[in-house]
């Protein structure tokens, strides 16, 4: 009898390892699909970031004011993915502020913000001016990507997740209001409102000065949060679904009608990536989630895989990739190598915008080889 019992006893005992073990296996899986899309968003990135010579395709280009090309996808759809991570990553502490929680959060909101400001302080310092503080640019995408988190982190902390996206809806409902009352589409700074705040928050010499507005000011914050905020409630749709069709199903759904919303919309408030309009969050956003449907039906459902790798290498430390590729874009160009690089492609590949599209592949390229490495070795560089 004290055999048995001590035998049910230990029996017991390998069945609780066993349950910890897989929970932790579990809670430790990733979901490649959303990891190949980030990868792809920020190998974008930085293909779109790092053309050459005089003359690049149009389609690689931001642009100038209303209106949207393949480039305009590409920050939009980093900001949607980061609202589906900060939802996997808060639903494991069940949504609930701590301290340790809350410290984790800000201290990864300072050091992007500051990875964003030691960004731009570089580009000055390669171009001769390393104590020139009193043009620093205070705003950049680093910067947008730290306050986007901390913003929605937090109120998904403070406040019931599940309200987020009428929050989301809200937020764009005021924004509408504001750039409406305020002239937020005059193409001149004197008259915009979201120009007029920056202006007035920061003064000229701190600001972006190639459009009317700083791309990524203070007013127009508020839409890209709402834009992170539906990203978390896909990433909600995303777990709480019953198995991956229905996953696919959600996306797809809410992609198309999120689509339909913003090209309805922007009949009123053109698409526009400088201020961030409400339709170019809707478009951008229902884009970024039937992507991110078929990419799970095609990797999650059929289990096509083997192609993978090559997006997966970015995906899995995009923000590290992202931030070398800024330091060596500004690096290159003001050595000379980006230059001396260009022109000896442009004597073999004469058309000049071709030869600026394999400046740029090659450079992400580079970078690919380094996230190659990393990814074999096993390396995962978070902030």
């Amino acid at each position: 009898m004290k055999n048995e019992a001590e035998n049910q006893g230990i029996q017991h005992s390998i069945d609780n390892i066993q349950h910890s073990t897989f929970n932790i296996q579990h809670s430790k899986a990733r979901l490649l699909s959303l990891d190949i899309l980030r990868g792809l968003t920020v190998a974008a990135m930085i293909l779109v970031n790092n053309g050459a010579g005089k003359f690049t395709f149009s389609t690689l280009q931001h642009s100038r004011w209303n209106g949207m090309t393949p480039c305009d996808l590409v920050f939009p759809f980093f900001l949607f993915i980061m609202g589906i991570s900060t939802y996997l990553s808060l639903r494991k502490t069940n949504f609930t502020l701590s301290a340790p929680v809350m410290k984790k959060i800000v201290r990864r909101t300072v050091l992007i913000f500051l990875i964003g400001l030691a960004i731009n302080w570089f580009d000055m310092a390669c171009d001769g001016r390393p104590f020139d503080f009193a043009h620093l640019r205070f705003y950049g995408v680093m910067q947008r990507i730290a306050l986007c988190y901390f913003a929605v982190s937090m109120l998904a902390l403070v406040m019931n997740h599940r309200y987020l996206l009428p929050v989301s809806f809200g937020l764009l409902l005021v924004y509408a209001i504001i750039i409406s009352a305020g002239g937020g589409y005059v193409y001149d700074s004197a008259r915009n409102i979201l120009a007029q705040v920056d202006l007035n928050l920061l003064g000229y010499d701190h600001l972006y000065h190639k459009s009317p507005v700083d791309p990524e000011g203070l007013l127009s914050t508020i839409s890209a949060i709402a834009h992170t905020m539906i990203g978390f409630f896909c990433g909600k749709l995303i777990c709480n679904a019953r198995d991956n069709d229905e996953k696919v199903m959600h996306l797809m759904l809410i992609g198309a009608a999120l689509v339909i919303a913003g090209w309805l919309l922007q009949f009123e408030y053109p698409l526009n990536k400088r201020i961030w309009s409400p339709s170019y969050v809707l478009v951008t956003c229902g884009g970024a989630a039937m992507l991110q449907g078929i990419l799970m039906y095609i990797i999650d459902i059929r289990g096509s895989k083997s192609w993978t790798t090559p997006l997966l290498v970015f995906g899995i430390n995009p923000l590290f990739l992202y931030v070398v590729s800024e330091l060596l874009g500004i690096l290159f160009g003001a050595t000379g190598i980006k230059d001396g690089a260009y022109s000896a492609i442009n004597t073999v590949i004469t058309n000049p915008y071709f030869a600026s599209l394999c400046y740029a592949l090659l450079f992400v390229s580079l970078h690919a080889a380094m996230g190659w490495i990393l990814y074999k070795r096993k390396i995962y560089i978070k902030l």
